[in-house]
């Protein structure tokens, strides 16, 4: 029996935690987890963004009892800041976005209005009522793409190619502005009570996503309807990780942040190892071996909005100072991914609580720090 509560020494209990965008993939598993901890979640959110949604599934099995489920949208000031002052949260994940690049090719406008605007609102939501901790999602794609070998670090160039990436780059901008400006570390527990922090993460994979434009979501759903899936630059490289990795990192940035330690209000990296690193081609070869059904084809046509070739992260920054380090390797990622999408395809059942447990087993084992009692 596995003492959730237990878990990040035990921070996230009682706590107040609102997650936006939590109806998302990555919010869905982080409500998930975090009801899973006795914490109270209010999630704010515009709407479902896919069908199947991971979300409404986990609705359906009755494992988001104790939700404050809220409709909303963050470029909305009036109805966030009603929402923040009726539930006083004493931390806040920020994952709402638009958060992909190809249609950001087509809505550049609602893409900087949800992603820096947005954020704004919310920043200033949270700093109206006080909230102690703040945890701002990104993306690896806010940092000025080089296509160099190695990995880029947390005090690298900010940037972005396309409209998605740059309106990343700028809200990390923006984030770095609020920390000086209103949430400054020297005038932490004096003019101020607030720690505000901002997370990047690779490409993130696992049972339940099904946004567009993804390439394990694209294979998904097209065995689900016995279709060959065209598998567009096959050459590009990408960190591939667990989605569960990367809430790991930003459930232990909010610990520190609950735990008023200031040094950890900075950005910070979460990505695989450099053996997570692979290219498409690869990829898709390793998740055949989970489900023979999976068929496909190489899309060699390079008329495409440019989406960066390669991107990974150094995250030396998680590993030596927070303690922070994967779980579970690519072959066990592809495994776990792949299998979720096969039991519900196949057996309509979702494997989310049944993953989540086998992470933390796993983690323990491996004595990694936030799994400790």
């Amino acid at each position: 029996m596995i003492d959730f509560e237990g878990l990040f020494r035990g921070i996230y209990k009682n706590k107040t935690v609102l997650v936006t965008g939590h109806t998302g993939f990555k919010g869905s598993w982080l409500v998930f987890w975090l009801l899973q901890m006795n914490a109270k979640v209010i999630g704010y959110s515009k709407d479902i963004p896919s069908n199947p949604s991971h979300f409404e599934l986990l609705q359906q099995n009755r494992f988001l009892g104790n939700l404050i489920d809220i409709r909303g949208d963050i470029r909305d000031s009036k109805k966030l800041e009603e929402v923040f002052m009726e539930y006083k949260p004493d931390i806040v994940f920020h994952l709402a976005a638009q958060p992909l690049v190809r249609y950001s090719y087509e809505n550049p406008i609602e893409t900087y209005e949800t992603n820096v605007i947005g954020t704004l609102k919310v920043f200033e939501a949270c700093r109206k009522v006080g909230v102690k901790a703040i945890v701002n999602v990104t993306s690896d794609k806010c940092y000025e793409n080089r296509e160099w070998a190695w990995g880029y670090r947390e005090n690298d160039r900010m940037g972005g190619y396309d409209p998605y990436s740059s309106s990343k780059g700028c809200a990390e901008l923006l984030t770095n502005s609020y920390r000086n400006s209103y949430f400054n570390l020297n005038e932490y527990g004096k003019t101020h009570n607030t720690l505000l922090a901002s997370c990047r993460a690779g490409n993130v994979i696992g049972g339940g996503d099904w946004a567009k434009d993804r390439l394990i979501t694209d294979i998904m759903v097209a065995v689900s309807k016995n279709e060959k899936v065209k598998i567009r630059k096959p050459k590009a490289t990408r960190p591939w990780q667990h989605v569960l990795e990367p809430l790991s990192g930003y459930l232990m940035i909010g610990q520190k942040l609950l735990e008023g330690k200031k040094e950890f209000a900075e950005g910070w990296n979460f990505g695989p190892s450099d053996e997570g690193v692979i290219i498409v081609e690869e990829v898709v070869k390793h998740i055949k071996r989970y489900w023979e059904k999976i068929d496909y084809e190489l899309n060699t046509n390079e008329n495409h909005p440019h989406e960066a070739s390669l991107l990974k992260l150094d995250c030396s920054k998680a590993h030596s100072l927070l303690k922070w380090k994967s779980v579970w390797d690519s072959k066990m990622t592809f495994k776990k991914t792949v299998n979720w999408y096969k039991n519900f395809y196949e057996n309509k059942e979702i494997l989310t609580l049944q993953d989540l447990e086998y992470y933390i087993i796993e983690a323990k084992c491996k004595k990694i720090e936030w799994a400790e009692q």
